[in-house]
């Protein structure tokens, strides 16, 4: 049994994100940091586990340029997702859900903006980074070359 707390609908929610992206790691850092009561677990789409559950929804892990929340049978992607995050979390950064009731298309056209620019913006690892867990449930699946980098 997993040590993550369920959700309200009591489905697993998952953040999907590209792991070798420096700004989608740092919003895992972010979520590990703030998400307190783990109402999210985490998986990079270079995973086994990511790559599947991104298939599942219909993208393809080469070519990632969404964070993707997973809950259940719903799936939420760019924006929305982050917002939908967002409102699991304690306050002050619950407040940035209310964005979600903004309009779709101007959320995503700036969420599409960020997302298209940003290995140029922010930079890109080599390779897959997996920022440390709060908690041993926190990732779906360990990258093997990040095990044995830690001496797993």
């Amino acid at each position: 049994m997993s040590s993550v707390s369920p959700s309200s609908s009591g489905a697993e929610r998952i953040v999907l994100y590209d792991g070798v992206c420096k700004l989608c790691n740092g919003w895992v850092r972010f979520l590990i940091r703030h998400d307190r009561d783990h109402t999210v677990r985490l998986a990079a789409v270079q995973t086994a586990t990511g790559a599947e559950l991104l298939k599942k929804v219909g993208m393809s892990p080469d070519n990632v340029n969404t964070i993707v929340l997973m809950e259940g049978d719903k799936t939420w992607f760019r924006a929305e997702a982050i917002f939908r995050v967002m409102n699991r979390l304690p306050w002050p950064w619950r407040l940035f859900s209310v964005l979600r009731w903004f309009p779709k298309a101007i959320g995503n056209r700036c969420y599409d903006l960020i997302a298209s620019n940003r290995y140029r913006l922010f930079g890109r690892y080599d390779e897959q980074q997996q920022p440390r867990a709060d908690h041993p449930g926190r990732f779906l699946e360990q990258a093997p070359e990040l095990e044995k980098q830690r001496g797993s």
